[in-house]
């Protein structure tokens, strides 16, 4: 009986002795957080990680297109490079579903100009013309609302768009053949030409990043949905469709409106914190 009376207040010490052990560490802790200052915090070598943050930018673009016409009947044309392919634009980034940070969109507003000319058809002998003139450029307003997709390293992205834009012409310069003669429309639109535009447009490209600057770097595809004429401007029964379609390759600058990357500046101090602990953690163990 003796015996296990002493067994019983051993265990008893042991338990007393373990709670006494805990509540010391607790009440160090606390003293410890206490003490700890921002510039000792500061001073605490946190590993570097690419955290992306939800944020967004506003951008320059500049760039040119090739241009070409897909018609219906088809006719003999040649691309056009048009240098005049600028605009602003507002992308914001988010995470789906809270924790992919691939996902945003952009929307922009854009001047461009766009065109066609046509080729001698040696076949036929002739040289298709629409008013006289063998090649026409036209000023475009643009709005393109386009979802992006984005892998981001340190100072380099990978970058994919895919959207709608909605647009209008502004108006037309025509241009004469060699025995073409221009007529009253050789400035402006016939009463059957189309001036409202729409359609698809998507790219691929890459950004180099210097916080808080991207420069990006894309090339991209426009194709028109709507055609440049009504398709019954010239028959009732034998309909004509033009749908617009460009190449563009741009350059951009895009400034960041918000943090980027990595942590706030509590989940720093958090970081650090626990760097403390476990440092004096295994501290406490070795002795």
């Amino acid at each position: 009986m003796k015996k296990l009376s002493l067994i019983l207040l051993l265990l008893l010490a042991c338990l007393s002795l373990d709670a006494q052990e805990k509540k010391l560490k607790k009440v160090s802790e606390i003293t410890i957080m206490d003490t700890l200052t921002d510039e000792f915090l500061d001073t605490v070598q946190v590993k570097k990680k690419l955290k992306l943050n939800d944020y967004s930018m506003i951008g320059l673009q500049y760039g040119a297109a090739l241009s070409q016409v897909v018609w219906n009947p088809v006719q003999n044309q040649k691309m056009i490079l048009n240098p005049v392919n600028f605009g602003v634009t507002y992308t914001i980034y988010g995470k789906m579903f809270g924790y992919m940070p691939y996902f945003g969109f952009q929307a922009g507003v854009f001047y461009t100009r766009e065109g066609y000319q046509f080729e001698y058809n040696e076949e036929r002998d002739y040289t298709y013309t629409i008013e006289g003139a063998e090649k026409a450029i036209m000023e475009v307003i643009e709005v393109p609302v386009l979802s992006h997709i984005h892998f981001d390293f340190w100072h380099f992205k990978i970058i994919a768009q895919l959207g709608l834009f909605g647009g209008y012409r502004l108006g037309i310069e025509r241009f004469p053949g060699k025995n073409g003669k221009l007529n009253e429309y050789a400035k402006s639109f016939t009463p059957t030409d189309r001036r409202w535009d729409y359609g698809i447009k998507g790219g691929l490209g890459f950004g180099l990043v210097f916080d808080p600057i991207e420069i990006h770097i894309q090339a991209m595809y426009k194709h028109s949905l709507s055609s440049l004429y009504d398709p019954s401007h010239n028959s009732l029964y034998y309909y004509r469709f033009a749908y617009p379609q460009n190449i563009i390759l741009s350059a951009g600058v895009h400034f960041q409106l918000t943090k980027r990357s990595g942590m706030t500046k509590k989940e720093l101090k958090k970081q650090a914190k626990s760097i403390v602990y476990e440092t004096q953690d295994s501290d406490n163990q070795g002795r």
